[in-house]
């Protein structure tokens, strides 16, 4: 085999020509070398975030090949070669970055010869016999490949409809991006800069792109794709659809319409009738395609646009979830959901502040009355007296217009009490998709073991899953940025969605939520050495982030080393304020969640807090990374004078007396209840493993002392369990701090209980059997097939790499 393949079309004279629109052609060596530069190394690891820089390699990578189609050929001929390459030499952990760095350059070239489609394809195939995750990312480009080879240019143009949201007759799916910032450390410049490059990466070098340009670029890709160099004159074909104008639109359904209709005639065939008639679309399109000979013209080149994203501080007063209605009432295609302002406040409340009080407890009131505010007395209700009142005070012609007003019918609002049997399979079959892998084990216990194993979930149960996956038209990709406190965020509102969901089903039934995370740590500042022990002894602040990059090598490549670009970013912009904007941080998100579709699954943990007080009620609240309890009376002390008490004896360990209910568990799954009494002066609780040999699925408990004691034996150093309790048993209390929050400090507490939270799926499929099945507690039905628990899902490029 030569090096040479006949496919590249690197030595064409137009693709050197200084003058042409192309940039100038990138060798092979040098494309080889950037490949090797980007892929993760064992000894990535071992050096500091701040001094990985392969997530900007990898950027100047597709930038490269970005605007000469003949790079782009090039850069997928040697992908292929090194993918085949990691094969024959078993070096998997390269496999799945070459090929999110393959799929992301097809889908970018403007034509490729049928042969490397062909051999593109066998790879992913072959993946298939590969264990997870490799077979399920291999299954899902096996898919893409498939049809794009048949129907070139579709994965392009069903990529720009949906996240441009351009208005057509073929395909209603359409896409958004959320960033969601943590106010405590984008502030200031930092904040500047992220919103400057989302709005920087809304534009090109010549303004912002409309959505004629869009459809400019959908039509010019898909004809190049489909007929390539030697039957598409791509200079003249470019300038042909920039002088139509409006009229590009008919040509951009007629493209839409083609490609479409070959999909659901399932690409059978050679492709033939598509070319034919994109051939005919050509020819319409350019007149005097025999002006000049076809074969020394370059494709023009198509730059895939970033998606649409919106940029929001994730303060108190932001409720993304009514952001998100928003986002469906302005859609073009919200028209067949008929969504309006009124079923909007309904279903989501009257204020952005109605999320939490909508989901306490409430007493169930009889109702006697018919609810309709004409039949009430003016008294009955506050807000329609303070109304007449206002209306006595006005002008006579006034108080007729109310009176005509209360004479008609109107019915106040009111709560649904139960769901219906639709919404009930609705979340139940939201529930069964998304957990169908684990089977009929679920978190049931059988002959005293646990059916549930500690292995964390990861990755799309596609090749397991019986159930079909619901189509929903929209997609929501909500990405977060900051440490373990706005996962925490995240994971408290998406609990609360799900049971308001449960309640009045709104959102599950329209939108597809897919969650991304980006660990950005507030900059390090000088301290005295008292405080930095201090500050190391609260850990990682971005543990789930560590933990990420440490499970997934191209999310440690690309993802955690963006955490830290972005500080670097606002010193260059402040330095050189004039300088021009190049999206970088957009252009990683949107590899980022265009790639990104191996879910890791986190569980959501339930914590009830009882407070001293008898006048307070009980708190229920939900963590996802850490929970720590200390008694501030004990906090103050300092290291060396705990470390001398220790010494003396070990009955006179600093802290007080707690009790602690807890079942132990095990990987056999023989999980024991136990229950001690120790003194100490706080506990620490993780639910995140900080390295690989400690990757279970449950918490771990550690206390603040090296060496707890109780009266008879010595205490575990660790302690995992996934349902503990802990109460003091001494006059004092102690304070509770969530995912290292300060903002959700609980203090005068008595005890807490913490377990997994259980999703509102499986409960409403339990109650409705409970129904019928009067003193049966054990599941059956679909309900064995559920996860009582509920995840939350974090995407990455690969899921879990053992």
């Amino acid at each position: 085999m030569t090096n040479k393949a006949p496919w590249d079309n690197s030595s064409r004279p137009c693709s050197m020509d200084p003058t042409a629109v192309c940039s100038p052609t990138v060798p092979e060596p040098e494309l080889y070398r950037s490949i090797q530069a980007v892929l993760p190394k064992e000894t990535d690891y071992q050096q500091p975030p701040d001094c990985l820089n392969k997530g900007m390699l990898r950027w100047t990578l597709h930038k490269k090949v970005q605007n000469n189609p003949a790079n782009s050929l090039s850069l997928v001929w040697v992908l292929i070669k090194e993918l085949e390459k990691a094969e024959r030499w078993d070096c998997r952990k390269y496999i799945i970055p070459l090929l999110h760095t393959l799929m992301y350059a097809i889908v970018q070239t403007a034509y490729i010869p049928d042969e490397l489609y062909k051999r593109v394809y066998d790879f992913c195939k072959r993946l298939l016999t590969y264990p997870h995750p490799y077979c399920t990312v291999g299954l899902s480009y096996t898919r893409q490949i498939k049809t794009e080879r048949f129907i070139p240019g579709l994965m392009y143009q069903r990529m720009v409809i949906a996240e441009q949201r351009l208005k057509n007759d073929h395909y209603p799916f359409q896409e958004r991006v959320f960033v969601l910032a943590d106010p405590e450390i984008f502030t200031g410049s930092l904040a500047q800069v992220l919103l400057g490059d989302i709005e920087a990466s809304a534009s090109a070098s010549g303004g912002f792109l409309s959505p004629l340009d869009h459809m400019r670029s959908v039509v010019q890709h898909s004809i190049q794709a489909a007929l390539g160099a030697e039957q598409c004159f791509g200079t003249k074909l470019d300038q042909a659809l920039k002088d139509m104008g409006h009229d590009i639109e008919t040509y951009f359904q007629e493209v839409l319409s083609t490609l479409e209709q070959s999909v659901e005639e399932g690409g059978r065939g050679d492709g033939g009738p598509l070319r034919s008639r994109l051939q005919q679309l050509y020819s319409e399109i350019v007149t005097d395609t025999d002006s000049e000979p076809l074969s020394r013209e370059p494709l023009y080149d198509c730059p895939l646009p970033n998606p649409e994203m919106s940029f929001h501080l994730w303060t108190e007063d932001l409720d993304i979830w009514r952001e998100l209605a928003k986002w469906l009432r302005s859609s073009s295609m919200s028209e067949q959901f008929s969504l309006s302002q009124e079923q909007e406040d309904f279903e989501l409340g009257e204020s952005p502040g109605d999320l939490m009080p909508s989901d306490k407890a409430r007493f169930s009131v009889m109702s006697n009355d018919s609810g309709i505010e004409r039949d009430l007395p003016p008294t009955a209700d506050p807000f329609l007296a303070s109304s007449l009142d206002t209306a006595g005070m006005s002008p006579s012609w006034e108080q007729c217009k109310s009176e005509q007003e209360s004479l008609k019918l109107s019915r106040r609002g009111g709560i649904k009490m139960k769901p219906s049997v639709k919404d009930s399979m609705v979340l139940m079959q939201d529930t069964l998709e998304d957990h169908a892998s684990l089977g009929a084990g679920g978190n049931g216990e059988k002959g005293g073991r646990r059916g549930m194993t500690l292995q964390r979930r990861a990755g799309s149960s596609a090749m397991q899953n019986p159930f079909t996956k619901r189509q929903r038209h929209f997609t929501a990709r909500i990405v977060v940025m900051g440490d373990d406190r706005v996962l925490g965020r995240l994971a408290t509102a998406y609990y609360f969605f799900r049971k308001r969901e449960a309640r009045r089903l709104f959102l599950t039934m329209k939108v597809n939520l897919q969650f991304y995370y980006i660990p950005v740590c507030t900059a390090p500042t000088p301290v005295s050495p008292v405080k930095e022990s201090l500050h190391q002894s609260k850990g990682n602040p971005c543990t789930l982030g560590s933990y990420l990059s440490m499970v997934d090598p191209w999310y440690n490549c690309n993802i955690k080393s963006l955490g830290c670009m972005i500080p670097k970013l606002a010193n260059m912009q402040q330095t050189n304020p004039g300088r021009p904007k190049d999206p970088f941080v957009s252009d990683v998100i949107s590899y980022y969640v265009r790639t990104g579709q191996q879910p890791v699954y986190f569980t959501i943990y339930f914590v009830k807090l009882t407070f001293t007080s008898m006048t307070k009620d009980p708190v229920e609240e939900v963590f996802l990374t850490h929970l720590e309890m200390e008694f501030p009376e004990f906090k103050q002390i300092s290291a060396s004078v705990r470390e001398k008490q220790k010494q003396r004896s070990s009955g006179e360990i600093c802290g007080s007396v707690v009790s602690l209910n807890y079942k132990k568990v095990t990987l056999s799954g023989r999980d024991v209840d136990k229950g001690i009494s120790v003194r100490t002066s706080g506990v620490q609780i993780s639910a995140i493993p900080t390295n690989e040999a400690e990757d279970l699925n449950c918490l771990t408990l550690r206390f603040i002392e090296s060496s707890s004691k109780t009266k008879n034996n010595s205490v575990e150093s660790k302690i995992r369990t996934t349902n503990i309790k802990i109460r003091t048993l001494e006059s004092r209390s102690f304070t509770v701090i969530l995912d290292r929050d300060c903002r959700r400090t609980y203090k005068a507490v008595q005890s807490i209980e913490i377990f997994p939270c259980l999703d509102p799926g499986y409960c409403i499929q339990k109650t409705i059997r409970s129904k019928f099945n009067l003193g049966e507690d054990k599941d059956s039905g679909l309900s064995k097939y559920m996860s009582k628990g509920l995840p939350l899902p974090i995407n990455t490029f690969a899921g879990i790499i053992n």
